[in-house]
């Protein structure tokens, strides 16, 4: 991951266990909110406030990102507010940001070059499907059968989100395996270390 490439071996000790444990709870979340048909809905929209709130945190402590990091933290605010209100408001949000998050999400990927346009154009492909079965399965089944397809789809995104924490925490683990770097001596730029020797002791 280009996270793990960008991290040293300190701060990686640092971080590997608490992306381990983000990994984890967030597996955990999906798992109930598949088999809690009563409160699903609720606990999902509730976890994805408080990472929008958590996120907009950062982003507003930003001068750049400043207004973005208002709007995610408002956000995040609202959903938490439905998700203590209301059950069946919860499903009914679910419902409408399921489809959009995944447009948003792939239109984003879009916006970049390589392999990670491609997977935007993938993600989009997946937006298409699950806004059809979605309003598919309203039109056919109900809308409240559709908002309980729509937990599902938000469980199996946040599972998946999940998963890649567990990954990158791998990574990070790895990393943090590695020993530190040699210390230079004084004055040592690294310029003739390649050639056998040190311009800077000579």
């Amino acid at each position: 991951m280009r996270t793990a490439e960008r991290t040293s071996p300190e701060q990686a000790r640092r971080a590997w266990p608490r992306w381990l444990a983000g990994g984890i709870a967030l597996l955990l979340v999906a798992v109930v909110a598949v088999v809690w048909d009563a409160g699903g809905a609720r606990l999902l929209l509730g976890v994805a406030g408080a990472l929008a709130v958590g996120r907009g945190a950062v982003l507003a402590s930003g001068a750049r990102s400043r207004g973005a990091g208002a709007a995610a933290l408002g956000a995040g605010l609202a959903a938490v507010g439905v998700a203590l209100a209301s059950a069946s408001a919860s499903g009914w949000v679910l419902l409408a940001a399921v489809p959009a998050g995944l447009l948003a999400g792939a239109l984003a990927l879009l916006g970049r070059g390589g392999a990670v346009r491609r997977g935007g154009r993938a993600a989009l492909v997946w937006w298409a499907l699950v806004t059809g079965l979605l309003v598919a399965t309203g039109l056919v089944a109900g809308w409240s059968r559709a908002a309980g397809g729509a937990a599902v789809v938000a469980a199996l995104a946040v599972g998946l989100l999940g998963v890649l924490l567990l990954v990158g925490a791998l990574n990070l683990r790895a990393l943090a395996a590695r020993p530190p770097a040699p210390a230079r001596p004084a004055g040592c730029a690294g310029c003739a270390c390649g050639a056998g020797g040190c311009g800077a002791l000579g």
